[in-house]
């Protein structure tokens, strides 16, 4: 037992470690690929960055431009509308303004944009003084200003600064799609080789655990077959013993029965004894020799009742032998069972690859359930032939003592009988006596006969109940061998 729990146990650890090795190569390849995943996710972040700021820097250009024409019409129609649209695009500008900066990570970025920021102050100062003038009543002036320079010279530096800034962010979005296309391309290939090394080892792993497990469980079932050989050859040899002790319980019988018979034919030789002292006289020493012949069918009851209780004693040594056997093929079951449940587990956890595992298992259950039933009907059967034996037993022992009686009973007749020869004017008180002492002599060897018969009937049902024990072990064997073909 305990190298069968060694080998449970290294089976156990042969299952671990063919679940371990794809669970840590999973393990790393969702390692890289979180990595992976990080790096697209950065990339995109960066992307989504670009394309937020090439599209304010198109905004910043259109509000820019839209705060020159407002001015420019303001100059040309003093208009409330045009002043209200100036300072909307320049709050557009400043809000977008903010935000780009937000986006922006790129240094040189970063530095176009406060470039951009100090020229445009430059020209939304000289718009407001054009507008000033304006509304100062000089719109002359005003025109006669934006003439003479109108800031087209600052205007034109922003229209590059922004293409310039617009031209770079291009250039910055090209590699950003490049590094995005790339991780993509890294997740892919790591995915794709994680799942071709776990179903790779998984299938090589499996199949040696299923082929140690097949050896392991195949050696079990050649233990259980053989265990269950030597006892199917244990009791055979019992239902021999049993046999014969039947047949001496059956002559044992039979004596008793003329032994009876004898002692009814004493009491009438007695009772015609009382008829006149020279028959008395005769009839006993005829009673003598009958008495002679009792004693000696005593002294061979006496024998054969004690080759009888030691047959008994040694049918229940056998019998506790065949209930520690049966107790061994119970252990190796319930340890099949478990090994069995163990693997159904095992099999489940593997999903699809253990289809075919569990349904093996799963006939392992069934025969091992089949043997622990068969073990439990011979431990029945067993505890049955225990208590007949127990019974035989106290059986045995009250007709060794009414034995021993019936010796006592004919020694006091053959004191009798002398004492008749002696005196035979007491030869009818004597006869008398010995009437009576003979009939409770018939009395107990009728109880003696009714113990044989008790005993024979418990031979019997002994010889059954080992008949039933050797049909329970071919079963047990026929299971063994199921196994070893299931297997």
């Amino acid at each position: 037992m305990k190298a069968s729990a060694q080998r449970i146990w290294k089976l156990r650890h042969w299952i671990i470690l063919g679940y371990s090795v794809p669970v840590v190569a999973l393990v790393i390849s969702a390692a890289v690929t979180v990595a992976n995943v990080r790096q697209v996710r950065h990339s995109a972040a960066e992307l989504h960055s670009s394309w937020e700021v090439n599209d304010n820097i198109g905004e910043l250009d259109s509000h820019i431009q839209a705060m020159s024409r407002t001015t420019r019409g303001y100059l040309l129609e003093k208009s409330p509308v045009s002043l209200n649209s100036f300072n909307a695009a320049k709050e557009a500008y400043t809000e977008v303004l903010a935000t780009t900066e937000e986006w922006i990570t790129n240094e040189q970025q970063l530095q176009n944009l406060k470039e951009l920021e100090v020229q445009t102050a430059e020209l939304i100062a000289l718009n407001e003084g054009l507008i000033a003038l304006v509304d100062a009543g000089q719109p002359e002036e005003a025109i006669n200003a934006w003439k003479a320079d109108g800031g087209r010279g600052l205007a034109e530096s922003i229209s590059a600064l922004l293409l310039d800034m617009e031209t770079l962010e291009h250039e910055i979005m090209a590699g950003d799609e490049a590094a995005q296309t790339a991780a993509l391309g890294r997740l892919q290939t790591t995915l794709l080789l994680a799942a071709a090394i776990s179903v790779l080892v998984s299938v090589l792993l499996g199949t040696w655990i299923v082929l140690k497990a097949s050896r392991l469980m195949n050696q079990s079932a050649g233990v259980i077959a053989s265990s269950a050989n030597e006892i199917a050859a244990s009791i055979e040899q019992q239902e021999r013993t049993s046999s014969q002790q039947a047949a001496s319980v059956s002559e044992t019988t039979t004596t008793m029965d003329e032994l009876g018979a004898s002692s009814r034919q004493s009491a009438e030789q007695a009772e015609a004894a009382a008829a006149g002292a020279q028959q008395a006289l005769k009839l006993a020493e005829e009673g003598t020799r009958a008495v002679e012949r009792s004693m000696a069918g005593m002294g061979t009851l006496r024998e054969k009742v004690e080759a009888i209780a030691d047959q008994i004693l040694r049918l229940s040594e056998q019998t506790n032998q065949i209930g520690g056997i049966s107790g061994l093929v119970s252990d190796l079951a319930n340890q099949t069972n478990m090994l069995a449940l163990n693997a159904a587990v095992e099999a489940v956890r593997a999903g699809e690859h253990g289809k075919g595992f569990a349904v093996v298992s799963g006939e392992i259950r069934k025969l091992a359930d089949q043997s622990k039933k068969s073990a439990e009907k011979i431990n029945a059967l067993v505890a049955d032939i225990q208590t007949a034996i127990n019974s035989t037993v106290m059986v045995t022992d009250e007709g060794t003592k009414t034995v021993e009686e019936g010796v006592k009973i004919s020694e006091e007749t053959a004191a009798a009988f002398g004492g008749v020869a002696d005196a035979v004017n007491n030869v009818v008180l004597n006869s008398q006596q010995i009437s009576l002492n003979v009939k409770q002599q018939a009395v107990a060897i009728e109880q003696v006969v009714s113990a044989m018969n008790n005993l024979n009937k418990g031979a019997q049902e002994t010889a059954s109940g080992i008949t039933q024990i050797r049909t329970g072990t071919h079963q047990l064997n026929e299971s063994a061998m199921q196994l070893k073909v299931a297997i």
